[in-house]
């Protein structure tokens, strides 16, 4: 049988997890003594120091081989310090913010006819242009009008949309401007006066619907809001709700601050897609704070990482997935948007998919770079992560920026060092709780474990076979008392000092 490499642990346990106590691995058999106070410590310390030689190991091979950025992101190698950096994510939240501020506050929206009212024509001709009907409509006394191109691939029929503001004039001077543009667009068109009725059509569009659509947003905004507290608060912490709460508003600035600077317009349909982008911001920052929390309770529960590493740790592990996922949903919606709106000449689709592009993106980057930096300085001002970060500077025994990989490893060699102490696989070995085997299958094996049965034969002169008991007290046989030690002396009979 060839030899068993030796383990190098203050227990005596070898390779396989099998407690070696004599020369060729095999217990002598005694008396078990118990393990001291401190073993337990030191197998810590001892498991601990293999996990730092284990990440020291796994960041050197990591650094040889140094593959590309989007290698190294999926292969799990990625040890970006976004709390480190969180300056720099909140800087340019805030630019993006009060440059919006401030356009709303001189520019406003460019709100659709839905919300403030108007009239439009529309014109069914293949020929018209939105350049001739922009023309003749400034013509007839309406300056600077909204002149949109409705295209139907289906039946093949070409629309042309034109929209103004005549609420501020008086009803005979609405009633003068409008007959002037039907009568300029149908001569645009080349419409006769007899068809104008059927080719070209009014409408005078009220703000009362588009005003009812901004309340009962608001009002779904607020509900959504009180949700998102509980529901976090309930599943996770009231931190970490106030973060996923700061985020969702955060994407809600930075979308109209955008459509405020590029002036877009704003319609019913870019309502619609802004809840619906709040939703998917919400899911994706849950994902990030679940893996969080996770970790928290594992490798952050023992100390030897701040709270903001362990944020960092979690980033990086969801961090391929966060991408994945915001670009399955902006990828088809960007498609939408460009062949739709651009290429087919739906522009219907146009409001509504600009609106998901921007609330998307928004919201993909609030839940990496705004709510898990603004969780970690929430955090560590409690004094359990105070205590932990003060120790770890102070001592100097920081296990450093952590990737996922190195850390899939330090975890599976843990489980297999504790395994091996607890659960070994040996056959043969008893285990302690087990139920007892004959003494002839301890004697065919030659091993046992601290508190297994011994062998039932007698192992010396004046001993007898010793069972442990149930407690872990005396491993005296029921029902006899210790044979006296043996006295210095000559004789059976002689006088002496008890060792």
């Amino acid at each position: 049988m060839s030899p068993r490499r030796r383990g190098q642990g203050d227990d005596g346990a070898d390779a396989d997890g099998v407690s070696s106590g004599g020369a060729d691995g095999v217990d002598q058999p005694g008396v078990d003594q118990p393990e001291p106070d401190g073993a337990a410590d030191a197998a810590s310390v001892d498991e601990a120091e293999g996990f730092d030689d284990l990440s020291a190991d796994g960041a050197v091979e990591e650094t040889s081989k140094r593959p590309n950025a989007f290698v190294r992101l999926y292969r799990g190698q990625t040890s970006f310090d976004f709390i480190g950096n969180k300056k720099k994510w909140f800087a340019i939240s805030a630019i993006i913010i009060v440059a919006g501020v401030i356009s709303l506050g001189t520019r406003g929206l460019n709100l659709g006819i839905d919300f403030k009212g108007g009239q439009t024509w529309e014109v069914q001709s293949n020929h018209l242009t939105v350049a001739q009907a922009t023309t003749a409509v400034e013509g007839a006394g309406i300056p600077q009008p909204t002149v949109l191109e409705l295209t139907d691939q289906i039946h093949h029929t070409k629309t042309i949309e034109v929209e103004a503001d005549l609420n501020s004039k008086t009803a005979e001077q609405k009633s003068a401007i409008e007959t002037k543009v039907t009568d300029a667009l149908a001569k645009a068109a080349g419409i006769s006066e007899s068809q104008a009725a059927q080719k070209i059509s009014f409408n005078d569009v009220g703000p009362t619907w588009g005003g009812q659509v901004t309340s009962k947003a608001v009002e779904a905004l607020i509900v959504f809001f009180i949700a998102v507290v509980i529901f976090i608060s309930i599943r996770f912490e009231f931190k970490m709700a106030i973060a996923a709460l700061v985020a969702v508003i955060h994407d809600i600035l930075i979308t109209v601050g955008i459509y405020s600077l590029a002036g877009f317009q704003v319609t019913p349909d870019t309502v619609i897609a802004i809840l619906t982008v709040l939703g998917y911001s919400l899911y994706d920052t849950v994902v990030v704070f679940d893996r969080i929390a996770e970790n928290a309770k594992g490798l952050g529960a023992s100390g030897r990482i701040t709270y903001s590493e362990t944020v960092n740790l979690s980033m990086n592990q969801t961090l391929a997935r966060s991408i994945n996922t915001s670009m399955v949903a902006i990828i088809p919606v960007l498609s939408v948007l460009v062949v739709g709106s651009v290429i087919l000449g739906a522009t219907s689709l146009e409001d509504f998919g600009l609106a998901l592009v921007i609330g998307l993106t928004s919201g993909a980057y609030s839940s990496i770079f705004i709510a898990s930096p603004l969780l970690a300085m929430m955090k560590e001002r409690e004094p359990r992560y105070v205590t932990i970060r003060q120790r770890l500077e102070t001592r100097g025994d920081r296990m450093g920026a952590l990737t996922p990989s190195s850390f899939a490893a330090m975890s599976t060699a843990g489980a297999a060092r504790g395994g091996g102490r607890a659960r070994p696989q040996n056959t043969g070995v008893i285990r302690p709780g087990a139920s007892r085997e004959p003494a002839r299958q301890s004697a065919a094996t030659g091993t046992a474990r601290p508190g297994a049965a011994k062998s039932a034969q007698p192992t010396g002169k004046g001993q007898e076979a010793r069972t442990p008991s149930p407690g872990g007290g005396s491993n005296r046989p029921a029902g006899t008392r210790p044979l006296p030690r043996p006295r210095k002396g000559k004789g059976k009979g002689g006088k002496g000092k008890r060792r």
